[in-house]
């Protein structure tokens, strides 16, 4: 299942999944010497293998593509874990780095007939890797989301951005679609499509040959019902193409999106000018029996656990999420704060010489491809990063206003350990805390509230959303005890209500992200890594299972209030 709803009519499409052969590799080949001693699910991670349980290396996928008719192909892989190099019939066609941003390559005028895919993984921590490092969630290998591929024509739509626009009480939309030329001749287009039922006719254009060009409009839908929490309304975009004058079209595209704003006023966060306040937890895509490869019925689990306890939002904690997961988020109303891949990095680690290069490309891919989840109402970057440096400072600047400047209908913000030594909340639109009383420090939560308050307006947020996005402390499902020391459910449960009862009264607070959802792995290192017994953190609210805890029941006591 590569989305949640039929993204095309027009153009051919052929989802990959399914068993694949395996094999580790020592270095990237070419030839086909390879013994491929597995066989392995795709999408799927390689740890799940009894015999690759803590493998960190590189291996190669392989399998057989039959093509009926000559054509042209786009490969599309949602996930590789952390880069793959793609190889089709022994030729190299690219490479990508990140674990959790889609990536396509295209590939003209291929032949009828049988065809070999490769592709090779490498999930080893090196210098190459500033994003991908030891780190207090685990980095599997593997072609961890699914993998499509289609037959294009000459020209074909390459994107669609859908921005909704409310004005005197009437929904409109800017909607600009990206098409691209893969022939060597000029291509005259027309762009016509529906939503709901309303047409569209969006406009024409000539493109040349290898270019790709934009076209946009802006049209009203006074019709329209908005998107909300209480009621998520959502609309099928569907774009068809057509070439030279020709009736038919030659490809199409559809989008699902919503009508909501979002806006930061006043001190608090509103979708459609209604104040929200976001009760949610931070989710990592962990399980294990199936790692990061987490399918639809794990997904629609995890969020019915998060409603069963009256959350209505979620964060991608810390990386862009699957995007099957956000369009259940579009459906069931559920907001996302969803960010980019770097969490933890030191001032050292943000100066290695490929971590902006491997950010820039994060932000870019994560926004385009999930513009259009009206669920997304937040973007963030660079989690517990050198947010107190004047080095890192000039790196948060760049990224936000590299994301501001692809998208300037949601608010950006990034959540912050460093207290009142932060320089970079004058960057944001909201502030974000994370802050451990009770568990790290022995702070009452209701006096470091009022103390956060202050950092921000002495620091630069000053009339700002606050968000407390990081609280919560260890317990380890089973382990009870009368002591409730740390550890014990009991103790996991007294401090979740001493923060949800100090968070949830304080007028200023426009949210709060509970670490965390469900126990995950993390990986196994020296330093402060070692403080993970079993290799786990065990702050979820559920178990790695999604067993609950005691605390699920405190949880439900102060989100389930509506």
């Amino acid at each position: 299942m590569i989305r949640l709803f039929q993204t095309h009519k027009v153009r051919k499409i052929t989802e990959l999944d399914g068993t694949w052969d395996f094999a580790k590799v020592e270095e990237i080949e070419k030839e086909s010497t390879i013994k491929y001693t597995y066989k392995m699910p795709v999408p799927g991670c390689w740890e799940m293998h009894p015999e690759l349980l803590t493998y960190r290396g590189k291996g190669v996928y392989r399998r057989k593509i039959e093509l009926s008719r000559k054509t042209s192909l786009r490969l599309e892989f949602k996930g590789v874990s952390h880069t793959g190099e793609v190889y089709f019939d022994g030729e190299k066609v690219g490479e990508h780095y990140n674990a959790y941003t889609p990536f396509s390559f295209v590939m003209t005028d291929v032949e009828a007939g049988e065809h070999e895919l490769k592709v090779y993984v490498d999930n080893l921590f090196s210098e190459a890797s500033a994003l991908h490092i030891p780190n207090d969630y685990y980095t599997y290998g593997g072609l961890i989301r699914p993998v499509v591929l289609e037959e294009i024509s000459e020209a074909f739509i390459e994107g669609i951005q859908f921005t909704p626009v409310l004005k005197d009480g009437i929904w409109s939309s800017d909607v600009s679609i990206k098409v691209r030329n893969i022939s060597d001749h000029d291509i005259d287009i027309e762009l016509k499509g529906t939503l709901g039922k309303d047409q569209m006719n969006i406009g024409n254009a000539k493109i040349p040959p290898f270019e790709t060009t934009v076209i946009s409009t802006r049209k009203e839908f006074p019709n329209v019902k908005e998107w909300s929490h209480e009621d998520p309304t959502l609309y099928l975009l569907d774009i068809q193409l057509y070439s030279n004058g020709n009736k038919i079209p030659i490809d199409d595209l559809i989008e699902r999106v919503g009508f909501r704003t979002v806006t930061t006023l006043n001190g608090k966060i509103q979708v459609n000018g209604k104040d929200i306040l976001l009760k949610g937890f931070n989710r990592h895509e962990d399980h294990p029996i199936v790692g990061a490869a987490i399918p639809h019925q794990l997904m629609v689990q995890d969020l019915n656990l998060m409603k069963d306890m009256g959350s209505n939002s979620v964060r991608t904690s810390h990386y862009p999420n699957d995007e099957r997961f956000l369009d259940l988020c579009d459906e069931q109303g559920i907001f996302v704060w969803e960010e980019n891949h770097a969490r933890g990095l030191s001032l050292e680690q943000m100066l290695n010489p490929n971590f902006s290069r491997q950010c820039e490309a994060v932000n870019r891919e994560m926004v385009e491809n999930h513009y259009n989840h009206p669920s997304v109402i937040i973007w963030a970057i660079l989690n517990e990063c050198a947010s107190n440096t004047v080095e890192g400072k000039i790196e948060y600047k760049k990224q936000l206003e590299q994301i501001r400047k692809m998208d300037k209908s949601r608010p950006l913000t990034f959540a912050s350990h460093q207290r009142e030594l932060d320089i970079c909340f004058d960057l944001v639109d909201i502030v974000s805390f994370n802050l451990y009383p009770q568990w790290y420090t022995d702070e009452d939560p209701n006096e470091l509230a009022e103390q956060a308050k202050k950092w921000a307006e002495e620091l630069g947020g000053k009339g700002k959303p606050i968000i407390m996005s990081e609280f919560g402390g260890d317990g380890y499902y089973g382990y009870r005890s009368p002591s409730r020391v740390k550890g014990t459910e009991e103790r996991q449960a007294d401090i979740l209500e001493q923060n949800l009862r100090a968070y949830t009264s304080k007028d200023f607070i426009s949210g709060m992200y509970i670490w965390q959802f469900c126990d995950c792995r993390v990986t196994e290192a020296t330093g402060w890594l070692l403080n993970r017994a079993g290799t786990q953190n065990s702050k979820g609210i559920v178990d790695a299972y999604r067993r609950p805890k005691l605390a699920y029941n405190i949880v439900k006591q102060f989100f389930d209030t509506d």
